[in-house]
């Protein structure tokens, strides 16, 4: 649907996902990417970056200006992120550094931040440490910031914002700063508010009700209450204004942005994104689904990853969930213009798939030569094995181990029943949406590819193992190596009910392949490369459980289901008690997540683990239900 606005005798046509972007990108919130100690205020770019100087007994001092959730054992500084609203109305978290510690607990009311920051404990050499607030405007867009007193006034082009201090600010010429700032010591609470001046006890009664306002959101969930507040938590902190297309997204984590210099957007971790914040964020939801489709290149396919300055991986995709998720959107909050804005993109990335990774009658992972442009991240594992084992999203998985590449049909030489069973619910869920928008012959069309790639499905059934195998294509031997994605060929419904029930207790249940305090592995606890435990080699993935819990609910399979959801939410909560962590993966022995370097600590598809009960339990509509207009 288009809005039509009168300006000045102008016409300006506004689509609703402009009117969507434009009341998501404002107010105060920790928008800057690169710390979480930054609040900015949208869409002017004025930012409060709050930085700590730390005096040593030798005369010279340690400055720490930004900070990011990392492993504890890696970082210069570790944050323990706490509460967070999606609109910035509460945030809170600790930050431990170099011996100090202090709480920062933030509110926006109308157009005014306020922030509290409390000293918890001071370094070795006793001296209270210096609170620098730091001011700026952000992305290069116009204003100035001065120094007035003890007060920075930020000129904006259409009005003035000035922040104040409960405290007269000190004479500190000597901080690593470019901008005007105000330096306050820290031997007690500091206040900061923007607006008008306020004393520390008014600011500290605004926050405790705001606080008291998200605590009382929290609580409306029952008993699922804490797996809430770490789903939505971890997708807050990771929630950012990116500048280069002047939107709000969630990428996977802050520490992963820095990295790919800016932001980057994975595909199958966006849409999840998506899901994740339809339980009670429709705006954020959308624009997840909206800006990961948006990146569709030239060939017309979402691609695996799409980071800063136009850079994506033109030669793969990535597991196609785009349409599961925007039907679930739609038989949510029943927008037909979302169905709109996305359809015709998620259509032609679902006739790239059967037009570029059919290999025979079968699908396989693939990589495909593109013209280089010279970038790293574009170039690396183009028409290679590597490329194909990254579009998978499984990028280590033993299922690939051995198995060739041909570079001739820039496939994977492996029938892989994961891909057939995302491939078949991507045809089935995106006729969906074309029957809803009366696009009859595409749902025909769809409906057609479903039942072919259905049927192709159920030749890897493997009678003597009791499960759906992987087979080479190149030699037609079935491969023995099992992982969770067997399971996606229930989410196609290509089993017999009698064939699932096998699979469920056979397998599901075995405590030899998947079955165990902490489900599910990825890969089989008796293959041999389970104990490496190293990404997709062994370890727990949450969008893998969720996965196969959507499988298992297309089939009677009500004790499965429920038991999956448990041991999904008490694995999410267990490290979300230990450290205030949701972690990219889980160690599937131990149930941790700090146990390895590379399970980026705060990655928010681990909350896919809690959104499984949240599916259980009937919060959101659970997936086979009628679709409006249907």
């Amino acid at each position: 649907m288009n809005l039509v606005f009168i300006l000045s005798d102008e016409r300006l046509t506004m689509t609703e996902y402009d009117v969507l972007k434009k009341r998501l990108a404002r107010g105060w919130n920790t928008w800057n990417t690169r710390s979480v100690l930054s609040h900015v205020l949208l869409p002017e770019a004025f930012a409060l970056n709050l930085g700590l100087k730390q005096y040593s007994s030798r005369g010279d001092f340690l400055y720490l200006k930004e900070a990011l959730v990392r492993q504890p054992d890696k970082a210069q500084a570790r944050v323990i992120p706490g509460p967070h609203t999606y609109d910035g109305s509460y945030s809170e978290l600790r930050l431990e550094w170099a011996g100090s510690e202090i709480a920062v607990q933030s509110t926006s009311e109308g157009d005014d931040l306020l922030l509290l920051i409390t000293p918890l404990a001071r370094a070795a050499s006793g001296r209270p440490d210096l609170l620098v607030v730091e001011s700026g405007i952000l992305w290069n867009r116009p204003g100035y910031v001065v120094r007035e007193g003890d007060a920075l006034a930020a000129h904006l082009p259409s009005r003035i914002v000035s922040a104040f201090a409960t405290k007269e600010s000190a004479t500190e010429p000597y901080i690593a700063a470019q901008t005007p700032y105000l330096a306050l010591r820290l031997d007690s609470v500091v206040g900061i508010s923007t607006g008008h001046k306020r004393d520390a006890a008014q600011i500290r009664a605004i926050i405790d009700r705001a606080k008291a306002t998200h605590e009382a959101h929290v609580a409306s969930f029952g008993v699922l209450a804490e797996v809430y507040a770490a789903m939505q938590t971890c997708l807050a902190w990771d929630t950012i204004y990116e500048p280069e297309h002047d939107r709000v997204v969630s990428p996977v984590s802050r520490a992963w942005n820095t990295r790919w210099g800016g932001f980057v957007l994975f595909e199958w971790d966006n849409y999840f994104a998506a899901y994740m914040a339809a339980l009670d964020n429709r705006d954020l939801a959308y624009a997840n689904a909206i800006e990961m489709t948006r990146a569709t290149t030239e060939r017309g396919f979402v691609p695996n990853f799409a980071t800063v300055s136009d850079i994506k991986s033109r030669d793969r995709s990535e597991p196609p969930v785009g349409a599961l998720v925007v039907r679930e959107l739609y038989r949510r909050f029943g927008d037909r213009w979302l169905l709109d804005e996305v359809f015709d993109s998620l259509l032609s990335w679902n006739r790239w798939w059967a037009a570029t990774r059919s290999n025979g009658s079968y699908l396989s992972w693939g990589s495909d030569p593109y013209q280089s442009r010279g970038y790293e991240f574009e170039d690396r594992g183009v028409n290679e094995w590597q490329g194909a084992a990254w579009e998978s999203g499984l990028d280590n998985s033993p299922m690939w181990d051995n198995v060739p590449f041909d570079s001739t049909s820039h496939l994977m030489q492996l029938a892989d029943v994961g891909l057939h069973g995302l491939y078949v619910m991507d045809c089935e869920a995106l006729a969906d949406i074309a029957r809803v928008l009366g696009r009859t012959s595409e749902a025909t069309e769809l409906a057609e590819r479903a039942n072919a790639y259905r049927q192709s499905l159920t030749t890897l059934w493997h009678e003597e193992t009791g499960i759906f195998l992987n087979r080479r294509t190149d030699s037609g031997e079935p491969s023995q190596r099992l992982s969770p994605t067997s399971f996606y060929a229930l989410l196609a419904r290509a089993a017999t009910p009698a064939q699932a029930e096998r699979m469920i207790t056979e397998h599901f249940y075995n405590p030899r392949e998947f079955w165990g305090q902490w489900i599910m592995p990825s890969i089989a606890r008796n293959d041999p490369a389970y104990p490496d435990q190293d990404y997709w080699r062994g370890r727990i993935w949450g969008p893998m459980n969720l996965l196969v819990y959507l499988s298992m609910r297309q089939y009677d399979l009500p004790r499965a289901c429920a038991d999956l959801a448990a041991k999904s939410r008490l694995l999410l909560l267990k490290e979300w008690q230990e450290h205030g962590h949701i972690h990219e993966n889980y160690n599937a022995s131990t149930g941790e997540g700090c146990d390895h370097p590379n399970s980026d600590a705060y990655y928010h598809w681990g909350g896919l683990l809690g959104l499984i009960s949240f599916i259980e339990n009937g919060y959101l509509e659970r997936p086979g239900t009628p679709l409006p207009g249907l």
